[in-house]
């Protein structure tokens, strides 16, 4: 078990006061907090070896390039990688851009089909229609069932010997659903279809071993991880590497360079880092790993399935508030959707800030379930480590308020 009033206590924002109340921070699948072990790795960096990577033979510079590959090596086994099949990107949708700009112009074909779901946030969704539209390929939807999980018999129906690709979220962003990706892979790979998973909202969450999922390729980013903004990282198996051509080009990413014949590009995964990496970003991430590590991400799994459980059956006791996603703890993340039908969820948003109580309001980058289930917008709450049952009590009770406000 989790000792959140000692985790608390590495987190000096949530001593903060909103509105003249105690802070609850409840927009966790937005954006996580950063932990002093965080700030201090990155701070160290910054005063005392800061200089570039893989450009000098001076002190500062081979310090640098060895706390970065460093932080690759870490971060890299947290997911069950290789260190050489770990490439440091700004975040989730850059990652999945990247797979979609390379493996996908080069094997997404006129006639191919990509599959992807309804539940996708936009960044698994937007790259693969537009390169369906570039190449006049067919983007395949994939409806989810009810209460709110991936319907794996229109799936089944849908992925055929046409799908080149499948792209999947491991987790719902919006309805905390956790999709079997395992399952998923076995079936693509009957039909070798390449298999791409958006793991922004699981790699931080629970156990993830991309070895045992056989996923392709696979994609998260630091700031839902207690790490900094702007770092992020994608998995490219090794068989895949071949495939999959350079992003963007420029310094670092090449092998030779010469003016009258092509460029040779890196081998490894540099030929995805193009530029001056984000080197304090990547060690804050390793910082990141390292603390999430020391906690289990076993024991992370099972305090944000209890206080799941826990806001579930209290959120079911406000009158007027309806419950989006599964109801079963076990394929649920810690996400916690509802609508109000009488109140706008801006409206209520506004009104739980008011109370010190942060939660995210809008169409959570998914439009597409959104229309789907026939919602212009929702409110999420979402836990994490720091949070317990006393900050789901106070959201409880600043929605009392809510209706007291709003009539």
């Amino acid at each position: 078990m989790l000792n959140v009033k000692k985790i608390k206590a590495d987190f000096p924002i949530l001593r903060r006061r909103v509105n003249e109340k105690p802070l609850v921070y409840l927009d966790n699948a937005a954006t996580s907090q950063r932990p002093l072990a965080v700030l201090a790795a990155m701070r160290e960096f910054d005063l005392n070896h800061n200089a570039n990577v893989h450009r000098g033979l001076h002190t500062l510079s081979e310090e640098a390039s060895q706390l970065y590959e460093s932080a690759r090596q870490t971060v890299a086994e947290f997911i069950g990688a290789r260190s050489d099949e770990l490439v440091f990107t700004r975040n989730t949708t850059e990652a999945i851009n990247l797979v979609a700009w390379t493996w996908g112009m080069a094997h997404i074909k006129a006639g191919d089909e990509i599959l992807t779901t309804i539940m996708e946030h936009h960044s698994n969704f937007l790259p693969w229609q537009q390169l369906a539209l570039a190449h006049h390929a067919k983007l395949q939807v994939v409806n989810i069932t009810p209460d709110g999980r991936l319907d794996m018999k229109d799936f089944a129906k849908k992925l055929n010997r046409k799908t080149k690709l499948v792209a999947v979220n491991h987790m719902s962003n919006a309805l905390g659903t956790i999709n079997p990706v395992a399952a998923i892979v076995k079936l693509a790979k009957k039909v070798k279809a390449a298999v791409m998973v958006d793991a922004a909202q699981s790699v931080p969450h629970f156990p993830v071993d991309v070895s045992k999922l056989g996923v392709d390729f696979l994609a998260f980013s630091g700031h839902k991880m207690l790490s900094p903004l702007g770092i992020g990282g994608l998995y490219i198996k090794k068989e895949r590497q071949t495939e999959t051509g350079p992003f963007l080009t420029g310094g670092g990413m090449i092998s030779e360079v010469y003016a009258d014949q092509p460029a040779i590009w890196a081998k490894g995964v540099e030929k995805w880092e193009a530029g001056t990496p984000n080197i304090s970003g990547a060690i804050g991430l390793a910082a990141a790993v390292k603390y999430l590590q020391k906690l289990g991400m076993a024991n992370v799994r099972q305090h944000e399935q209890e206080l799941t459980e826990y806001g579930l059956k209290q959120l079911s006791r406000v009158k007027g508030l309806r419950l989006l996603g599964p109801s079963d703890s076990r394929i649920r993340g810690g996400v916690l959707t509802f609508v109000f039908d009488k109140y706008h969820a801006h409206d209520v948003a506004q009104v739980l800030d008011s109370e010190g109580v942060a939660v995210r309001s809008g169409h959570h980058c998914t439009m597409p379930l959104h229309q789907c289930l026939g919602l212009v917008s929702t409110n999420r709450a979402s836990v994490y480590i720091y949070n317990d049952t006393s900050d789901i009590d106070r959201l409880v009770e600043a929605l009392d308020k809510v209706k007291q406000v709003l009539g």
